[in-house]
């Protein structure tokens, strides 16, 4: 068989890294034969849809959004698990494998954001800044691991697990309330506050991971060739 080659070096950085590992391994090492990478995979992607449905439908019954918490848990299950699986089993196939799922979080983040665009929970224009914000993110970090072949999957301690997590507490909190005041002015949305902060919080990933990257490459390249600053 021929040997496969690492593409790039993952690194996770997040507060939930080190459990969310060990219960990752204990998940795969137990996980059915019959279920593949793959099937996790396209299970992350119909759950990721899913959950965008499912707030489309909390227009019309809030209840919807317990489904989404749902949907946003297999998410996680299935996106965690199938590189982790992959190489429990030594059947990795890197490219095909950071290809793959990085187009599938692209659509079904667009589908997430859709559809709670479509739920009169958040604001339309925020939802879609807030797609496009993470649209730039997503980019500068596929640019980053080409040019470094290292795989940043987090940053300020925060990755794709911690923000499921907090989604997850805001989507429950909606059920109660979805208005917010702040020092006496308001209401508004909870998912409009919330969406605020995210393109706050993921255009101060986009600068800090460019400015960062791009000092590390310049180092590497100086303009003279010879290494020095």
């Amino acid at each position: 068989m021929q040997e496969q080659k690492q593409v790039h070096i993952r690194e996770y950085g997040g507060i939930l890294a080190e459990p969310e590992k060990r219960v990752l391994l204990w998940l795969a090492h137990r996980m059915p034969s019959c279920i593949n990478s793959d099937h996790l995979t396209l299970l992350g992607l119909i759950s990721m849809l899913a959950a965008g449905a499912s707030y489309w439908a909390a227009k019309w019954n809030k209840y919807a959004l317990i489904a989404v918490v749902v949907f946003l848990a297999l998410n996680w299950f299935g996106d965690s698990l199938d590189g982790t699986l992959a190489r429990v089993r030594q059947c990795q196939r890197p490219r095909y494998g950071y290809y793959v799922d990085h187009v599938i979080d692209l659509a079904g983040t667009a589908g997430l954001l859709s559809g709670l665009a479509l739920s009169g929970y958040m604001n339309c224009l925020i939802a879609i800044a807030l797609l496009a914000s993470f649209m730039l993110v997503e980019a500068e970090v596929y640019l980053a691991t080409y040019v470094q072949q290292i795989f940043r999957l987090s940053c300020f301690w925060i990755g794709p697990t911690e923000l499921r997590v907090v989604l997850a507490i805001g989507t429950l909190r909606l059920l109660h309330n979805p208005w917010v005041h702040l020092r006496g002015s308001g209401p508004f949305l909870l998912f409009d506050i919330g969406g605020i902060v995210a393109i706050a919080g993921l255009f101060a990933a986009f600068l800090y991971s460019a400015i960062r990257n791009g000092h590390r490459l310049y180092k590497a390249e100086p303009i003279n060739g010879t290494g020095a600053l």
